[in-house]
Formats: C-alpha cells, structure tokens, sequence
C-alpha cells in the first residue's frame, strides 16, 4: 500500500508537528536532514512528509494528492473549506485581531474605516458580523506600515506577543478569535484511509496529553 501522504506547512509548524511526530516513536531523521527535498519518507511509520507553504496544503488537501495536511486555523478560516478539519494540534498559537494607533479611537466617526490586512475574508467576515461596512486593501507584506503611511485607519493581523505592534506604535483594539496548528483531511482519504488516519490520530492525541 502507498504511504499516508501528510503536507506540512513549512517552518515552525513543521518543527512542530516532526516533534510530535517522534514523540509518538516515528523515525524523522530523513525529514530533519532533508536538505532542499520537499517530499520526505518516514519508512517505519508508513507515511510520507510533504513540505509545502501553508496555502499550497490546503490546495493539495482539497485535491487529493495529499490525504492528511498541518496548517494554521489562520489559513483555514482565509483559503480553504472543502476538507475535514479534525484535531487542533494546540501548538502554533496566537490569534487574529484588530490593531490601530495608539490611543486613536477607531469604532467613532461616520465615514467607512479604511482596513488593511493580509486577510480580507477574514476582515470582511469579522466587519459584518458588526454590521459595519469597511473598505478592505490586500497588503502582502509587512501590514503594520499600512496605519502608518496613512493607507488605512487599522489592521487585520495575526498577533502573537503584540511587540511589533508596540514598536510601531500600535495596540490591539479587539480580538477577532484565538489561532493554532490544525489537522486536516481530504474527504476522499477519510472514506477510503479510514482505519489509517484514525490510528494516527489515536496516537497524535495520546502524545499531545503527555506533553
């Protein structure tokens, strides 16, 4: 039978959940020294590593070329809904808020509020819940220059400690709703994989309560 193919998003979430990985007794010595290789065996475990960014999960979750993803509740609530969303792995945790200048009051005025943000669906949803109507600019890199440049009145941002928002002179006016690593999978693989990716995630949960 062909290896449980898993896609992990690459970087902290893929140090994560390979941590995880050897705690449960799987061998990811070929996964630690994987050079610039993208596709990584883990023989005794029977499954296969997949490093991907974190949108590209999704897409190959979604398609089926990879039957079980690790990604962000972040990119979840952003890309993606054609999938089982199955175990909160409860590490990568931080949260989505709203974030302004210090000490400028934002929910006063009468003109539409200009917001920028790495994550416009997610904005839009959170502004109309409020039933407010806000002007949403796509930014790609660093959002928290947008309120200064004058761009936009606030941000939508993931924030973890809140420093870089304190350096730039900005603070947290709410928070939208708290984030960590999920695990995801393809509807197809949970169907067809079944016994498989439950074993697996009997033994994800019981390492996670030993932590």
């Amino acid at each position: 039978m062909k290896p449980l193919r898993i896609a992990l998003t690459k970087g902290r979430l893929e140090k994560d959940t390979v941590g995880l990985f050897e705690k449960i007794g799987f061998d990811c010595s070929q996964v630690r020294d994987k050079g610039r290789k993208l596709i990584l065996p883990v023989p005794d475990a029977g499954i296969e590593i997949v490093l991907a960014k974190a949108a590209d999960v999704i897409t190959y979750i979604e398609h089926g070329v990879c039957d079980v993803g690790v990604v962000g509740k972040d990119t979840i609530m952003e890309n993606g809904h054609s999938f089982y969303e199955v175990l909160d792995l409860g590490f990568g945790r931080c949260r989505f808020a709203l974030a302004g200048p210090k000490d400028k009051p934002f929910y006063t005025g009468y003109t539409a509020k200009c917001i920028a943000t790495k994550y416009p669906k997610v904005a839009r949803e959170f502004f109309e819940r409020k039933g407010m109507d806000v002007e949403i600019i796509k930014i790609e890199g660093s959002v928290e220059l947008a309120p200064l440049l004058g761009l936009s009145d606030a941000i939508v941002d993931i924030v973890e400690t809140g420093s870089t928002l304190r350096e730039n002179g900005l603070e947290v006016i709410e928070e939208i709703c708290p984030i960590s690593a999920r695990m995801i999978i393809n509807i197809a693989s949970m169907k067809l994989r079944k016994t498989e990716i439950e074993s697996l995630m009997g033994k994800i949960e019981a390492a996670k309560e030993t932590v």
